[in-house]
């Protein structure tokens, strides 16, 4: 097993990566004691049938720019292949704001191709490789030098056995016609907003028992504190402190260092310096939020009036329809967008591109009362009404 650590080995791999049609991808990574994941290995394979043509990138090591790495990746002519690439693809976007370019994700290709919902893989290698994976050093700490033959053994296997299911999911994508199906999901794998959080976004992702706008300006004060010093110093949220003790900290509304101490939830590095001074201001913001500025919760979905049976129907209606073609079916819509249609939403992914080819088109058909389904034995068929 090879491994690179220096720049012009890593070069001299990606110039003969670049004569392929394909290069397989795949990253180790630490982000417990971080805000943003600690790149620590990148595999690499080119197209074969054995170890020769794959290596080890070691990030770590001291005479080392992954320049030629990202070189590769705006290299048009050569298609990068990951599997679940949402954490890859931010490490690498964070690192250089490069994304990898033409993209190819197995998993979301292997939804494609009827492999189910999210599907891992381990279940891609036993199912197409006709192999096993030894798992045993998943959990590893991959920061550690010198690595283990277990750990480089381990993580070769994720981009060797990745070639084979690339080839035979995109021929199976091929045959189907199904490659822009793909090429829609990965949209937003490779949009940079999916991996920018804005702290004055921050207070959505927090759930709270009360949407009440005075609250949640409090809220929305504290989340952004906590995001932006977070990620200036490179730590984890919750070693700020967590979302319990915010929503504490919210009620609570403490306007002093002795009010402070009384949240019980807090961390004791929070009950003082500078994350108990930024505390105190974030509240204070919040208490002089005007009510024009106050946030609002989400009630878009509170006054839709579900129809129950309806919904039903378009259940079944996307069970046949997965079925029929081999989708997994949350690759379409969730139960909610069902609802929702069933309500007359009508700005939902589920009935755009792909998916209103799939589903969507019929199942407005349905809203409509144009079509009916029945059953044919173990199947259900829509008839025209």
């Amino acid at each position: 097993m090879k491994t690179i650590t220096t720049t012009a080995a890593l070069a001299e791999f990606c110039t003969e990566a670049a004569r392929h049609p394909y290069v397989t991808v795949d990253t180790e990574f630490l982000r417990e004691r971080t805000y943003y994941s600690k790149l620590c290995l990148v595999q690499l394979a080119m197209p074969g049938s054995d170890d020769s043509n794959a290596v080890l990138v070691d990030p770590l090591a001291k005479d080392i720019s992954l320049e030629p790495l990202y070189d590769l990746f705006r290299d048009t002519s050569v298609v990068k292949v990951f599997h679940a690439a949402r954490q890859d693809l931010e490490i690498f976007f964070v690192e250089a704001e490069v994304f990898p370019e033409p993209l190819f994700d197995t998993q979301v290709a292997a939804m494609v191709c009827g492999f189910g919902d999210q599907v891992g893989y381990e279940t891609l290698v036993r199912k197409i490789a006709r192999a096993g994976v030894d798992k045993s050093s998943r959990f590893t700490d991959w920061s550690r030098r010198p690595l283990s033959e277990a750990q480089k053994k381990y993580a070769l296997a994720d981009v060797t056995h990745l070639r084979q299911i690339y080839e035979f999911l995109a021929e199976k994508l091929e045959e189907s016609g199904r490659a822009r199906w793909v090429a829609e999901e990965l949209e937003t794998l490779t949009n940079p907003e999916t991996y920018i959080t804005h702290p004055r976004e921050a207070w959505k992702r927090v759930k709270t028992r009360t949407n009440s706008p005075k609250f949640l300006a409090i809220v929305r004060e504290l989340a952004a504190f906590r995001e932006s010093y977070a990620q200036e110093r490179n730590v984890p949220r919750n070693r700020v402190f967590k979302d319990d003790a915010l929503v504490e900290l919210a009620s609570l509304k403490p306007a002093n260092s002795e009010e402070l101490g009384r949240a019980r939830l807090l961390l004791r590095e929070a009950r003082r310096g500078e994350i108990a001074e930024g505390i105190l201001k974030a509240v204070a913001a919040g208490l002089s939020v005007k009510p024009g500025d106050m946030p609002q919760p989400d009630r878009s979905r509170d006054k839709l009036q579900v129809n129950p049976a309806l919904a039903d129907l378009l259940r079944v209606l996307l069970k046949a329809k997965t079925e029929q073609e081999g989708v997994a079916a949350k690759l379409i819509a969730a139960a909610a967008d069902l609802d929702a249609i069933s309500a007359g939403e009508r700005n939902l992914p589920a009935l755009k591109g792909w998916r209103h080819e799939v589903f969507g088109s019929d199942a407005l058909r349905l809203c409509q009362g144009e079509i009916a389904l029945t059953a044919e034995g173990s199947d259900v068929r829509v008839v025209k009404v």
